[in-house]
């Protein structure tokens, strides 16, 4: 059998920096329930979202996904012709093909590296930050800039009390690269197809293109074809999360050899606010360690919403660089993904103000 040679020297990688954008459109809970039969009040206790974020005028996900790698580049300070490659992490890229990550790599001068995008719903960041990792520790690159980017709000049903209120756009990225000291530990990760339908798209491409074609013939037994929209079953969630994500926690201190005296900040994906406290008690984490709460001016970002946290919390001292944090997403498929790491510096070019 022949040896084949592994570059050790990439054995310790970090995030390096980190950059982030936000859509300009702020929109309250009173003006979600505008279309919406609810309350302000009764979606803030619920969720813990007073505001979210959406998509505006020119934004697209194409150009949020290329701002906030712009900022990553900016505020890490590398010269991005280092960088080997692009992971565009999203769920609502509006083409299968061409795929995103590309025309986006373009967008940002990199027009030839390996660019590919990475659907795993609302943990799509930590496999894409897993999959960077171990990419440089292979040899195969030796930067990766990983994006985070949704615009969840163009295929939600302003109806749908399961998901009209909660999500949000937004874009965070980090660049990936060798460090003195390790700071992504070993990705722990899971799925669980059986439930995969709890959070899904109502209709699937094949339905929806015969429907249409069968409308345009005025088939009377095919009823009027409106947008494709995202379901979630709620209740069937948070009981997935109440079994599984505990123990991805535990295993995820347990495969980077950290114990939870050593975590400085929790960074939960930014789904609910209940299910957040709720881990953090769970686990047994102290009760003054700073936890990433983003999810009220934010919303659910899917993709997005572990690297816009951390920026906010970098942005407004929340947490420092530097810290050792603990990482878990969570979400469709269904799927979990979480890392312990070592923070980046804040970053130089915030997507807001401190």
């Amino acid at each position: 059998m022949v040896s084949i040679a592994v570059n050790k020297s990439r054995e310790n990688v970090a995030m390096l920096g980190i950059g982030a954008y936000r859509p300009q459109r702020v929109v309250s809970n009173a003006e979600v329930c505008e279309t919406l039969d609810s309350t302000p009040e009764w979606i803030f206790e619920r969720t813990g979202i007073r505001t979210r974020r959406w998509i505006s005028g020119d934004e697209t996900l194409r150009s949020i996904s290329a701002a906030a790698g712009e900022r990553a580049l900016v505020n890490t300070g590398i010269d991005r012709t280092k960088i080997g490659a692009l992971i565009l992490c999203t769920s609502s890229w509006l083409k299968l093909t061409p795929h995103g990550a590309p025309t986006v790599a373009s967008d940002l001068g990199l027009n030839g590296i390996a660019a590919f995008d990475l659907t795993s719903g609302c943990g799509g960041f930590g496999y894409g930050l897993g999959v960077a990792a171990d990419l440089i520790r292979a040899g195969s690159v030796d930067y990766v800039l990983v994006i985070g980017a949704e615009t969840m709000t163009v295929g939600l049903d302003p109806n749908d009390r399961g998901t009209a209120m909660i999500f949000g756009d937004g874009a965070g990225a980090v660049v990936v690269g060798p460090s003195e000291e390790n700071g992504i530990s070993p990705t722990v990760w899971g799925s669980d197809g059986e439930n995969a339908e709890a959070i899904a798209q109502d209709v699937n491409f094949l339905e929806y293109m015969d429907r249409a074609q069968a409308l345009q013939g005025t088939d009377p037994s095919v009823e009027a074809i409106g947008r494709m929209a995202l379901r979630m079953e709620g209740p069937r969630v948070f009981r997935w999360a109440a079994v599984t994500l505990p123990r991805a926690l535990s295993n995820a201190l347990e495969v980077s050899g950290v114990s939870k005296e050593d975590i400085e900040v929790f960074v939960p994906h930014q789904a609910n606010a209940r299910i957040n406290e709720l881990m953090k008690k769970n686990l047994g984490l102290a009760d003054d360690i700073p936890m990433a709460n983003d999810i009220e001016n934010t919303g659910n970002t899917s993709a997005a919403s572990i690297p816009l946290a951390i920026e906010e919390m970098l942005v407004t001292g929340k947490a420092k660089g530097g810290q050792t944090a603990l990482l878990l997403g969570f979400g469709a498929g269904l799927s979990y993904a979480g890392q312990v790491v070592t923070l980046p510096p804040a970053p130089k070019e915030p997507s807001f103000g401190a």
